[in-house]
Protein backbone atom coordinates (compact mmCIF):
# COMPACT_ATOMS: atom_id res chain seq x y z
CA UNK A 1 0.00 0.00 0.00
CA UNK A 2 3.13 2.60 0.40
CA UNK A 3 4.80 1.52 -2.30
CA UNK A 4 1.06 2.28 -4.52
CA UNK A 5 0.76 5.64 -2.39
CA UNK A 6 3.86 6.14 -3.14
CA UNK A 7 3.52 5.66 -7.09
CA UNK A 8 0.55 7.30 -6.79
CA UNK A 9 2.19 10.89 -5.25
CA UNK A 10 4.66 10.66 -8.59
CA UNK A 11 2.35 10.85 -10.72
CA UNK A 12 0.43 13.86 -9.21
CA UNK A 13 3.52 15.46 -9.79
CA UNK A 14 3.71 14.66 -13.14
CA UNK A 15 0.28 16.23 -14.01
CA UNK A 16 1.17 19.35 -12.08
CA UNK A 17 4.06 20.04 -13.76
CA UNK A 18 2.15 19.31 -17.66
CA UNK A 19 -0.97 21.90 -15.99
CA UNK A 20 1.32 24.62 -15.32
CA UNK A 21 3.36 24.60 -18.66
CA UNK A 22 0.83 23.77 -20.83
CA UNK A 23 0.88 26.59 -23.15
CA UNK A 24 -3.09 26.77 -23.35
CA UNK A 25 -3.67 28.65 -20.05
CA UNK A 26 -1.29 31.65 -20.89
CA UNK A 27 0.24 31.70 -17.10
CA UNK A 28 2.47 34.35 -16.36
CA UNK A 29 5.00 33.46 -14.03
CA UNK A 30 2.95 35.24 -10.75
CA UNK A 31 0.16 33.55 -11.46
CA UNK A 32 1.60 29.67 -12.19
CA UNK A 33 3.16 30.19 -8.91
CA UNK A 34 -0.62 30.99 -7.90
CA UNK A 35 -1.88 27.82 -9.36
CA UNK A 36 0.70 25.58 -7.98
CA UNK A 37 0.20 26.64 -4.67
CA UNK A 38 -3.53 26.71 -4.25
CA UNK A 39 -3.44 22.90 -6.23
CA UNK A 40 -0.45 21.64 -3.63
CA UNK A 41 -2.80 23.16 -0.62
CA UNK A 42 -5.96 21.91 -1.39
CA UNK A 43 -5.13 18.28 -3.57
CA UNK A 44 -2.94 15.99 -2.48
CA UNK A 45 -3.17 16.82 1.57
CA UNK A 46 -6.23 14.24 2.03
CA UNK A 47 -6.32 10.82 2.44
CA UNK A 48 -6.20 10.12 -1.12
CA UNK A 49 -8.77 7.36 -1.07
CA UNK A 50 -10.64 8.11 -3.44
CA UNK A 51 -7.55 7.98 -6.24
CA UNK A 52 -5.65 5.08 -4.98
CA UNK A 53 -9.20 3.25 -5.06
CA UNK A 54 -8.90 3.33 -8.81
CA UNK A 55 -5.26 1.56 -8.68
CA UNK A 56 -6.77 -1.10 -6.42
CA UNK A 57 -10.49 -1.82 -8.02
CA UNK A 58 -8.50 -1.95 -11.16
CA UNK A 59 -5.78 -4.32 -10.46
CA UNK A 60 -8.54 -6.67 -8.59
CA UNK A 61 -10.52 -6.49 -12.01
CA UNK A 62 -7.14 -7.73 -13.20
CA UNK A 63 -7.52 -10.85 -10.99
CA UNK A 64 -4.63 -9.95 -9.11
CA UNK A 65 -2.59 -9.87 -12.76
CA UNK A 66 0.55 -7.52 -12.47
CA UNK A 67 -0.21 -4.16 -13.70
CA UNK A 68 2.09 -2.48 -16.05
CA UNK A 69 4.01 0.71 -15.69
CA UNK A 70 1.55 2.60 -17.90
CA UNK A 71 -1.75 0.63 -16.20
CA UNK A 72 -0.91 2.42 -13.13
CA UNK A 73 0.08 5.43 -14.32
CA UNK A 74 -3.42 5.97 -16.04
CA UNK A 75 -5.08 4.54 -12.97
CA UNK A 76 -3.35 7.16 -11.02
CA UNK A 77 -3.96 10.02 -13.47
CA UNK A 78 -7.93 9.10 -13.12
CA UNK A 79 -7.51 9.28 -9.51
CA UNK A 80 -6.29 12.46 -9.33
CA UNK A 81 -8.67 13.91 -11.36
CA UNK A 82 -11.44 12.34 -8.51
CA UNK A 83 -8.73 13.94 -5.83
CA UNK A 84 -9.02 17.33 -7.86
CA UNK A 85 -12.34 17.49 -7.73
CA UNK A 86 -12.81 16.94 -4.04
CA UNK A 87 -10.39 19.51 -3.80
CA UNK A 88 -12.62 22.03 -5.94
CA UNK A 89 -15.35 20.62 -4.05
CA UNK A 90 -13.97 21.06 -0.42
CA UNK A 91 -13.24 24.37 -1.05
CA UNK A 92 -16.95 25.47 -2.34
CA UNK A 93 -17.93 23.20 0.68
CA UNK A 94 -15.71 25.55 3.16
CA UNK A 95 -16.52 28.94 1.76
CA UNK A 96 -20.80 28.08 1.31
CA UNK A 97 -20.64 27.10 5.43
CA UNK A 98 -18.12 29.19 6.37
CA UNK A 99 -15.79 27.01 7.43
CA UNK A 100 -12.48 27.79 9.24
CA UNK A 101 -10.01 24.80 9.45
CA UNK A 102 -9.68 21.60 6.60
CA UNK A 103 -7.32 18.94 6.94
CA UNK A 104 -5.42 20.73 9.86
CA UNK A 105 -4.96 24.03 8.33
CA UNK A 106 -6.51 27.18 7.74
CA UNK A 107 -9.31 27.01 4.56
CA UNK A 108 -7.77 28.21 1.35
CA UNK A 109 -10.38 31.09 1.02
CA UNK A 110 -9.05 32.15 4.61
CA UNK A 111 -5.83 32.93 3.89
CA UNK A 112 -4.34 35.87 4.68
CA UNK A 113 -3.48 36.16 0.73
CA UNK A 114 -6.77 36.52 -0.27
CA UNK A 115 -8.74 39.34 -1.25
CA UNK A 116 -11.59 40.25 1.12
CA UNK A 117 -13.85 40.21 -1.67
CA UNK A 118 -12.89 36.49 -2.86
CA UNK A 119 -15.70 34.73 -1.60
CA UNK A 120 -17.80 37.45 -3.68
CA UNK A 121 -16.04 36.80 -6.65
CA UNK A 122 -16.67 33.29 -6.42
CA UNK A 123 -20.48 33.12 -6.14
CA UNK A 124 -20.13 36.03 -9.00
CA UNK A 125 -18.84 34.07 -11.54
CA UNK A 126 -20.55 30.74 -10.40
CA UNK A 127 -23.85 32.76 -10.88
CA UNK A 128 -22.73 34.42 -13.96
CA UNK A 129 -21.59 30.87 -15.68
CA UNK A 130 -24.78 28.85 -14.42
CA UNK A 131 -26.65 32.65 -16.10
CA UNK A 132 -24.92 31.67 -19.54
CA UNK A 133 -25.32 27.81 -19.97
CA UNK A 134 -28.88 28.51 -19.56
CA UNK A 135 -29.22 30.78 -22.10
CA UNK A 136 -27.05 28.66 -24.46
CA UNK A 137 -29.28 26.29 -23.35
CA UNK A 138 -32.28 27.97 -24.27
CA UNK A 139 -30.99 28.95 -27.64
CA UNK A 140 -30.06 25.50 -28.59
CA UNK A 141 -33.40 24.37 -27.27
CA UNK A 142 -35.51 26.49 -29.55
CA UNK A 143 -34.29 24.85 -32.63
CA UNK A 144 -34.52 21.70 -32.59
CA UNK A 145 -35.13 19.33 -35.29
CA UNK A 146 -38.27 18.54 -35.46
CA UNK A 147 -40.10 20.97 -32.95
CA UNK A 148 -39.36 23.71 -35.24
CA UNK A 149 -42.00 26.70 -34.91
CA UNK A 150 -41.26 29.94 -36.03
CA UNK A 151 -44.34 31.57 -34.49
CA UNK A 152 -42.81 30.56 -31.10
CA UNK A 153 -40.25 32.63 -31.87
CA UNK A 154 -41.12 36.09 -29.71
CA UNK A 155 -39.32 38.69 -28.73
CA UNK A 156 -39.63 37.70 -25.00
CA UNK A 157 -38.05 34.59 -26.22
CA UNK A 158 -35.12 36.45 -27.96
CA UNK A 159 -34.64 38.49 -24.86
CA UNK A 160 -34.35 35.88 -22.80
CA UNK A 161 -31.77 34.46 -24.71
CA UNK A 162 -29.96 37.19 -25.31
CA UNK A 163 -29.75 38.11 -21.48
CA UNK A 164 -28.54 34.96 -20.08
CA UNK A 165 -26.49 34.01 -22.80
CA UNK A 166 -24.91 37.51 -23.44
CA UNK A 167 -25.52 40.14 -21.14
CA UNK A 168 -24.63 38.61 -17.93
CA UNK A 169 -20.75 37.66 -19.28
CA UNK A 170 -20.23 40.15 -21.71
CA UNK A 171 -21.24 43.04 -19.88
CA UNK A 172 -22.61 42.66 -16.16
CA UNK A 173 -19.08 40.83 -15.29
CA UNK A 174 -16.80 43.17 -15.87
CA UNK A 175 -17.96 45.91 -14.25
CA UNK A 176 -19.78 43.64 -10.94
CA UNK A 177 -15.55 42.99 -10.78
CA UNK A 178 -14.46 46.40 -10.42
CA UNK A 179 -17.36 46.97 -8.44
CA UNK A 180 -16.50 43.98 -5.99
CA UNK A 181 -12.69 45.29 -6.04
CA UNK A 182 -14.07 49.22 -5.04
CA UNK A 183 -15.31 47.36 -1.82
CA UNK A 184 -18.94 47.75 -3.32
CA UNK A 185 -21.88 45.83 -2.31
CA UNK A 186 -23.20 44.16 -6.01
CA UNK A 187 -26.69 44.25 -4.30
CA UNK A 188 -26.64 48.38 -4.01
CA UNK A 189 -26.18 48.50 -7.95
CA UNK A 190 -28.79 46.53 -9.24
CA UNK A 191 -29.38 50.26 -11.56
CA UNK A 192 -26.39 49.33 -12.55
CA UNK A 193 -27.08 45.72 -13.31
CA UNK A 194 -30.40 46.73 -14.90
CA UNK A 195 -28.33 49.60 -17.40
CA UNK A 196 -25.97 46.44 -18.58
CA UNK A 197 -28.30 44.01 -19.20
CA UNK A 198 -30.31 45.90 -21.50
CA UNK A 199 -26.69 46.82 -23.31
CA UNK A 200 -26.31 43.44 -23.59
CA UNK A 201 -29.47 42.47 -25.37
CA UNK A 202 -28.78 45.66 -27.57
CA UNK A 203 -25.25 44.27 -28.50
CA UNK A 204 -27.10 40.72 -28.98
CA UNK A 205 -29.83 42.12 -31.46
CA UNK A 206 -26.50 43.87 -33.40
CA UNK A 207 -24.72 40.55 -33.71
CA UNK A 208 -28.37 39.29 -35.19
CA UNK A 209 -28.11 42.33 -37.80
CA UNK A 210 -24.53 42.04 -38.33
CA UNK A 211 -25.60 38.18 -39.00
CA UNK A 212 -27.11 38.80 -42.30
CA UNK A 213 -26.01 42.40 -43.36
CA UNK A 214 -22.75 42.49 -42.11
CA UNK A 215 -19.42 42.51 -44.21
CA UNK A 216 -17.72 39.30 -43.57
CA UNK A 217 -14.18 40.94 -44.17
CA UNK A 218 -14.89 42.86 -41.35
CA UNK A 219 -17.04 41.02 -39.28
CA UNK A 220 -14.40 38.05 -39.43
CA UNK A 221 -16.78 35.49 -40.54
CA UNK A 222 -19.57 34.56 -42.62
CA UNK A 223 -23.53 34.59 -41.11
CA UNK A 224 -24.99 31.42 -40.81
CA UNK A 225 -28.56 32.22 -38.17
CA UNK A 226 -30.92 31.36 -41.33
CA UNK A 227 -29.11 27.80 -42.04
CA UNK A 228 -29.32 27.29 -37.92
CA UNK A 229 -32.68 28.29 -37.54
CA UNK A 230 -31.58 30.57 -34.40
CA UNK A 231 -34.38 32.78 -32.72
CA UNK A 232 -32.60 35.92 -34.29
CA UNK A 233 -34.51 39.40 -33.95
CA UNK A 234 -34.48 39.99 -37.76
CA UNK A 235 -36.48 37.13 -38.47
CA UNK A 236 -38.99 37.51 -35.02
CA UNK A 237 -38.94 41.01 -37.29
CA UNK A 238 -39.66 39.56 -40.19
CA UNK A 239 -42.84 37.10 -38.77
CA UNK A 240 -44.44 40.31 -36.86
CA UNK A 241 -44.39 42.89 -39.62
CA UNK A 242 -45.02 40.31 -42.78
CA UNK A 243 -48.49 39.15 -44.37
CA UNK A 244 -49.89 35.66 -44.41
CA UNK A 245 -47.64 34.92 -47.64
CA UNK A 246 -44.39 36.67 -46.43
CA UNK A 247 -44.54 34.24 -43.18
CA UNK A 248 -45.47 31.56 -44.79
CA UNK A 249 -41.73 32.17 -47.29
CA UNK A 250 -40.49 32.16 -43.76
CA UNK A 251 -41.72 29.02 -43.12
CA UNK A 252 -40.95 27.21 -45.98
CA UNK A 253 -37.49 28.77 -46.25
CA UNK A 254 -35.88 29.68 -42.81
CA UNK A 255 -33.36 26.96 -40.97
CA UNK A 256 -32.41 25.17 -44.45
CA UNK A 257 -29.07 25.29 -45.66
CA UNK A 258 -30.29 25.44 -49.28
CA UNK A 259 -28.47 28.65 -50.55
CA UNK A 260 -31.54 29.60 -52.92
CA UNK A 261 -33.49 29.30 -49.93
CA UNK A 262 -31.56 31.22 -47.55
CA UNK A 263 -31.45 34.09 -50.16
CA UNK A 264 -35.14 34.57 -50.14
CA UNK A 265 -34.88 34.77 -46.62
CA UNK A 266 -32.38 37.46 -46.58
CA UNK A 267 -34.33 39.11 -49.86
CA UNK A 268 -37.40 39.32 -47.50
CA UNK A 269 -35.36 40.85 -44.98
CA UNK A 270 -34.53 43.82 -47.70
CA UNK A 271 -38.17 43.86 -48.96
CA UNK A 272 -39.32 44.63 -45.36
CA UNK A 273 -36.45 47.23 -44.85
CA UNK A 274 -34.95 45.61 -41.56
CA UNK A 275 -32.13 47.51 -42.64
CA UNK A 276 -34.12 50.73 -41.52
CA UNK A 277 -35.96 49.03 -38.78
CA UNK A 278 -32.43 48.12 -37.27
CA UNK A 279 -31.52 52.14 -37.64
CA UNK A 280 -34.49 53.27 -35.70
CA UNK A 281 -33.87 50.49 -33.14
CA UNK A 282 -30.47 51.56 -32.85
CA UNK A 283 -31.08 55.14 -32.69
CA UNK A 284 -33.74 54.81 -29.90
CA UNK A 285 -31.69 52.15 -27.69
CA UNK A 286 -28.93 54.24 -27.62
CA UNK A 287 -30.73 57.18 -26.32
CA UNK A 288 -33.26 54.88 -23.92
CA UNK A 289 -29.60 53.96 -22.37
CA UNK A 290 -27.59 57.42 -22.40
CA UNK A 291 -30.72 58.52 -20.77
CA UNK A 292 -30.55 56.00 -18.22
CA UNK A 293 -26.68 56.19 -17.37
CA UNK A 294 -27.39 60.40 -17.23
CA UNK A 295 -29.82 59.43 -14.68
CA UNK A 296 -27.04 57.61 -12.48
CA UNK A 297 -26.04 60.03 -9.26
CA UNK A 298 -22.05 58.42 -9.68
CA UNK A 299 -20.14 60.08 -11.69
CA UNK A 300 -17.73 57.56 -12.04
CA UNK A 301 -20.08 54.91 -13.01
CA UNK A 302 -21.61 57.16 -15.28
CA UNK A 303 -18.01 56.78 -16.99
CA UNK A 304 -17.97 53.18 -17.00
CA UNK A 305 -21.30 53.17 -18.36
CA UNK A 306 -20.28 55.21 -21.16
CA UNK A 307 -17.27 53.74 -21.42
CA UNK A 308 -19.02 50.28 -22.72
CA UNK A 309 -21.63 52.20 -24.63
CA UNK A 310 -19.42 54.01 -26.69
CA UNK A 311 -17.56 50.41 -27.54
CA UNK A 312 -20.42 48.93 -29.00
CA UNK A 313 -22.47 51.98 -30.74
CA UNK A 314 -22.96 51.64 -34.77
CA UNK A 315 -20.23 48.84 -34.10
CA UNK A 316 -19.37 47.32 -37.30
CA UNK A 317 -18.21 44.19 -35.67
Amino acid sequence: MANLKAKFMNVYSVLKSELLQDPAFEFTDRSRQWVERMTDYNVPRGKLNRGVSVIESYKLLKEGKELSEEEIFLASALGWCIEWLQGYLLVLDDIEDNGIVRRGHPCWYKLPQDKPYYVDLVDLFNEVEFQTLSGQMIDLISGIEGERDLSKFTFSLHRRIAQYKTSYYSFYLSVACALLMSGEHLDKHLDVKNILVEMGIYYQVQDDYLDCFGDPKIVGKYGSDVEDFKCSWLVVKAYELGNEEQRKLLKDNYGKTDPEKVAKVKNLYRELDLQGVFADYESKMYEKLAASIEAHPSKAIQAVLKSFLGKIYKRQK
